[in-house]
């Protein structure tokens, strides 16, 4: 099972149209001048070491992005690329130079019946169902894909005389060309709960460790004994009330700062589903690792708190976490959302202040393309445990509420279609070394097709070929892998650092592209600064993330129909819908939108905020 992991939209008809008015007139994301930091100044503390500006962390040299909260060393760099559209000289604001040595080569790629695919991320478990997030490995090159078009891209296929070489013989190959083994489609006669993969996003302070935490406990997954342990530290540190966060906020960092800085993994069982939960951090500064995590799930918890002030903070244009991690759990294809209103116990469980979240809350929803039907209203108070895993048993709260309990909530989700008949696509979200055997381990979550004990699967961007030596699923040894499951793959057969978070396992005869300039379709979000041509920004496909500029505006989209309105536009305002094409600093692995939708969904990131999230339309230039 994928460890404790450190990251988009599902362009439906009806996304992209903001209809509310009351969102439409307010509410929008405003850049105070002191947060539009371009360039953080970098402190070398000493050789070998970097501090990061965001949570001065000390990282190592070689670390292109901080091991804690996966902000990049160098946001803005100057590109090679040559454009006659803009200005000439990008001058690198970053305090560290790092020369690029990649020759970026023009690959004309020819489109052919599309294909889809589902989205992917990982986390490896720890003991009793809880996993530990470790920083994520960030590949120098790992890639993303431009939006929808009915056009997918022609797969290659691999020769190889070892499973350690490297491929270097490319072939045109259509997965319409691919034929499924039996062993590769789910056997019910296994007998094994479907799973669902649940992430727990919100504002930071919300509440969703502790929710985690109190769930698990109920369900049997933290024993009572560990419990009286958390709870005794937590008074040690005076944090009497973090008992429960601690189950899944378990370093040092976390637990001394009282908050969530990475995506902790931990599962249960219910009545219909194997659980596996992704507790998201909420602060806006962790919002990369969120991204990071939360692109593998089926459906979202998002927990609100109930208390004055708390919940309006989180609605808040400015720094709200609840509204863009809303923005940002539809941009990734969920479209199945429960809303823990949580923490009722501090307003007296009041139906008032319910209805009234329920009423705001509910407007913005829309206008993200929530469907009412698709959206669940659970009252509850984690701590004192209401309306969690059975009736709530207070007076003041099952007197006006007669809706289910969350755990019954959860039962009432409805799967995604899983697809096993399609070849390997399994993104990397973490990495295991072990030296001592000479063995690295890639976690993730298999978006499409299967995988098995022996087989053979290509590596990429290395494009290595290696063998999967054995496999861990929720911490327990399996021999077969399908669509859905997160797990962690031992290989075999290559060394450890062709292996990258961010990369992508996948198909020997079935590549995934490796690219570092795309055409994307991307709805713009509340922001008060446009996007220009030259802008600099930071791209973030599946698990990887990239610095990006905008070398042209080709159109504005109209938001219903999809048709252009305008074309080569000087800039993009908020709530505007538009064809953009990027460079990238460095190359990663995408696919076009129509052919996998995992790996076809980015979203675009400045200054700390989320600015746009889209698709991927078109792959512009592949690297060899």
């Amino acid at each position: 099972m994928p460890r404790k992991v450190n990251y988009g939209i599902d362009y439906d008809d009806d996304y992209d149209v903001y209809e509310d008015d009351d969102y439409h007139n307010g509410d929008e994301y405003e850049y105070k001048n002191e947060e539009r930091v371009i360039a953080p100044k970098q402190e070398v503390i000493k050789a070998g070491v970097w501090r990061c500006p965001i949570c001065t962390y000390d990282n190592e040299d070689s670390m292109s992005e901080c091991d804690i909260c996966g902000v990049l060393r160098n946001p803005l760099v100057k590109f090679s690329g040559n454009s006659n559209r803009t200005a000439a000289n990008f001058k690198r604001l970053s305090s560290l130079d790092m020369p690029s040595s990649e020759r970026e080569k023009n690959i004309l790629i020819e489109s052919e019946l599309g294909a889809e695919g589902p989205n992917s991320s990982s986390a490896s478990l720890g003991r009793d169902g809880r996993s530990v997030v470790k920083g994520r490995e960030t590949a120098s090159d790992s890639g993303s894909k431009p939006e929808i078009l009915n056009s997918s891209m022609s797969s290659v296929s691999l020769s190889s005389k070892s499973r350690t070489e490297n491929a270097n013989e490319d072939k045109d190959k259509s997965n319409l060309q691919y034929k499924p083994e039996s062993w590769m489609m789910p056997d019910q006669a296994e007998g094994r709960l479907s799973q669902l993969n649940l992430a727990i996003v919100g504002h930071v302070d919300s509440g969703k460790s502790t929710l985690s935490g109190r769930l698990l406990h109920l369900l049997g997954r933290i024993s009572q004994k560990e419990m009286h342990k958390y709870e005794k530290e937590a008074k040690q540190q005076g944090k009497g009330s973090f008992a429960y966060a601690w189950a899944l906020d378990e370093s040092a960092e976390e637990r001394e700062r009282g908050i969530t800085m990475t995506v902790a993994v931990a599962f249960f069982n219910s009545k219909k589903y194997h659980v596996v939960l992704l507790d998201s951090p909420g602060h806006r500064d962790f919002v990369p690792n969120m991204i990071s995590g939360a692109t593998q799930a089926d459906a979202a918890i998002l927990v609100v708190d109930a208390s004055v002030g708390s919940f309006e903070a989180g609605l808040d244009a400015i720094g709200g976490q609840t509204r863009e991690h809303a923005q940002l759990i539809r941009s990734f294809g969920v479209d199945q959302i429960i809303v823990v209103v949580n923490k009722m116990d501090v307003v007296e469980y009041s139906q008032e202040r319910f209805d009234m979240i329920k009423q705001k809350l509910g407007t913005f929803l829309r206008s993200c393309g929530f469907k009412d039907s698709s959206v669940l209203w659970i009252p509850v108070s984690a701590m004192e445990n209401q309306n969690l895993v059975a009736t709530p048993s207070d007076t003041r709260l099952f007197t006006w509420f007669h809706g289910p309990c969350l755990l019954d909530a959860i039962d009432s989700l409805q799967l995604p279609a899983r697809d096993y008949s399609k070849p390997l696509l399994m993104p990397i979200c973490d990495i295991i070394k072990s030296q001592s055997q000479g063995q690295v381990s890639a976690c993730g979550k298999l978006e499409t097709g299967a995988i098995r004990t022996g087989s053979k699967v290509l590596v990429m961007p290395s494009r290595v070929v290696a063998t999967v030596r054995s496999m861990e699923r929720d911490s327990q040894v399996c021999s077969i892998a399908r669509a859905g499951d997160n797990v962690t793959v031992n290989l075999q057969g290559i060394e450890g650092n062709r292996v990258t978070a961010g990369g992508v396992l996948c198909h020997p005869d079935f590549l995934v592209h490796v690219a570092n300039q795309l055409e994307l379709k991307i709805l713009v979000l509340d922001v008060t600064v446009p996007i220009l041509i030259g802008s600099q920004l930071e791209l973030h496909v599946h698990h990887a993330k990239e610095a990006a500029r905008v070398v042209k505006i080709l159109s504005l989209l109209d938001p219903k129909t999809g048709k252009v309105t305008k074309k080569s536009p000087r800039c993009i305002l908020a709530k505007q819908n538009a064809v953009v094409e990027v460079v990238l600093q460095g190359s990663v692995c995408v696919e076009e939108y129509a052919k996998s939708r995992a790996l076809g969904r980015v979203s675009l990131r400045s200054s700390g905020r989320t600015v746009a999230v889209g698709l991927v339309s078109q792959i512009m230039k592949t690297q060899d």
